[in-house]
This record gives structure tokens, C-alpha cells and sequence, in this order.
């Protein structure tokens, strides 16, 4: 039996008995800092489920102008899948990528998931220290969060949520300036 075949049966039959589409998913993280939790996400669910969509949009988008940078994100990376999925590491709530791929992604009205990695940072009384924009929009009802899990039938469970919740158009805030630079 393969690794690959291994992996598929360990997680279980619920998963083919769920009868949900594969979605196109954009995955936004801290690429300097959470690159390793990307590559453990992807290698745990992207084989089996084939849901990623990874463009690492630092390291391919070259330019300064803003305005330049977000039209390209929106119509070149966000445009055409379901869901951004945002792994919230020690320092993603303050990037300005992270905050303009939220905004392209509420923008197209798509799904907005956020997953809380072991190393998210927290303030003082112990919250999860988050992107704004995602948070303001948690709080509307619009997005969701989670955990960091592997279970994939509760990962595939919170995806089809934050589909269905792309059609409350309504709970949508947007209006926020988009972050001028990184806070770090």
C-alpha cells in the first residue's frame, strides 16, 4: 500500500460519504514565517482532498505600486476560488499581504476562513491576535474560524460553512483602508 493510499484510508470513509465538490482554495499566510505550517497543511490535505491553491504572491508580484499590486491580486489569484483560507501564525496579523488578500477576497465575495496555528500570537488576556479586516468580518457572522486540525472531514466541514456564508453578502465589511506596509 502507497503513503498516499495509506493517508487516504486513515482518513476514513466519512470523508467519500460527505459528497462535497472540491473547492479551489487560496491559502494566505506569513510566507517568512509560516511557510513551514503551509507545507504541513499542504502535504496533510492538498494530495488527498486536492483542495490548495498556492501562489506565494510575495515572491511573484513584483512592483511597489499598491493599487498596481491589489488589482493583481484580485484578478489574477483571489478570482476564481471559493474560499481564502488565512493560517494565523505569531505575526500574520500584521501583514499587509495577508490584510489585501482578505480584502480581494471579500471583494469577490468568497468565503473567509481563518485557522489558528499553535504559534498565533495572543495579547493580554489571551485572545488570538488576528488580521483586522478578518476580524471585523468574524464578528458580522461572515467569516469563520478554527483550530489547527488534520482532521480533513472537519477542514472539508468548515470550507463548505464559509461557502454557504459567501451568499450573506450583507455581512460584508470591507470599508477599512487596506494597510500601507507590514507592521513587522
Amino acid at each position: 500500500m502507497s503513503q498516499n493510499d495509506l493517508f487516504s484510508a486513515m482518513l476514513g470513509r466519512g470523508l467519500s460519504q460527505l459528497k462535497i465538490p472540491k473547492r479551489k482554495i487560496f491559502i494566505s499566510y506569513h510566507h517568512k514565517i509560516d511557510q513551514g505550517w503551509y507545507d504541513n497543511f499542504s502535504k496533510l490535505f492538498s494530495e488527498a482532498l486536492d483542495l490548495f491553491y498556492d501562489n506565494s504572491l510575495e515572491r511573484k508580484i513584483d512592483g511597489t505600486d499598491a493599487e498596481y499590486l491589489n488589482r493583481k491580486i484580485r484578478e489574477e489569484y483571489i478570482f476564481g476560488t471559493s474560499v481564502t483560507i488565512v493560517l494565523f501564525g505569531p505575526e500574520t496579523y500584521k501583514r499587509r499581504w495577508v490584510d489585501w488578500e482578505i480584502h480581494a477576497t471579500l471583494h469577490h465575495q468568497h468565503g473567509l476562513l481563518g485557522i489558528v496555528l499553535p504559534t498565533c500570537a495572543r495579547d493580554y488576556a489571551g485572545n488570538n491576535l488576528v488580521p483586522d479586516r478578518f476580524y471585523e468580518n468574524y464578528q458580522s457572522g461572515y467569516a469563520l474560524w478554527m483550530h489547527w486540525t488534520t482532521d480533513a472531514a472537519l477542514l472539508k466541514t468548515k470550507i463548505e460553512e464559509a461557502v454557504k456564508n459567501s451568499s450573506q453578502t450583507s455581512l460584508i465589511k470591507n470599508l477599512a483602508q487596506k494597510m500601507k506596509r507590514s507592521q513587522s
